[in-house]
């Protein structure tokens, strides 16, 4: 069994004395010492953001790759080495299924053991599908936005719209064919009924009206 310790600062947090290296390096070496462990290396990022997945920083990578079954890693807090949910909970379910321990310090112990662990990993799995839920809110923003600006974002060109240099132009004919769908769906016409005056399929009809509800919210 090998020890470990992992330590970070972003570039920021170096001009203070509260989370400092040293001050860290204490820590993870007090810890080991209550458990009756000698730490054999240390693992330091210095002026890493903690916005970086633990196995992109130089100092991650490398303590990943040395580590074996058996070995354990000491860490004073949770966001020294995750600040999202997501890479936390993929790399701790990594870590416990190859057998190796990772104490937080300021959870208490081991988070990859049978003590604190499912806790951990239950607000984990519940904080990670939040940041998912955030991230593909903010694309679909992102991506109405620009759509309402004109701006073309890949794919399938819209029904009434053209492309023209990286943007969206309003098509007239297809605008008027628009204006007939939009407002026999209003008078409570079937999709099949608009298709039939429109000279489209009912599925495609339900799908260019559904993207003019979304748009309009």
């Amino acid at each position: 069994m090998m020890v470990y310790g992992y330590i970070r600062v972003s570039t920021a947090e170096q001009a203070k004395s509260g989370d400092s290296l040293d001050t860290q390096r204490r820590q993870v070496e007090a810890w080991a010492m209550l458990k009756g462990w000698a730490v054999a290396d240390f693992y330091v990022e210095a002026g890493v953001s903690g916005s970086v997945p633990l196995n992109e920083r130089p100092a991650g990578r490398k303590l990943l790759a040395r580590l074996n079954k058996g070995d354990v890693v000491i860490t004073p807090k949770l966001d020294r080495m995750f600040r999202s949910a997501a890479d936390a909970l993929g790399t701790l379910e990594e870590m416990k299924e190859d057998g190796i321990a990772l104490h937080m310090i300021d959870l208490g112990g081991d988070v990859c053991g049978n003590g604190i662990s499912k806790l951990v990993f239950t607000i984990l799995s519940a904080v990670a599908e939040n940041e998912r839920d955030r991230i593909r809110e903010r694309i679909r923003d992102v991506k109405r936005n620009l759509a309402a600006q004109g701006v073309y974002n890949g794919g399938k060109v819209p029904f009434g719209f053209d492309r023209v240099d990286g943007r969206l132009v309003p098509n007239a004919d297809e605008h008027r064919v628009l204006d007939v769908m939009v407002s026999m769906r209003r008078e409570g016409q079937s999709y099949a009924r608009i298709g039939a005056a429109v000279g489209k399929d009912m599925k495609t009809v339900a799908r260019i009206l559904d993207r003019v509800t979304q748009s309009k919210t």
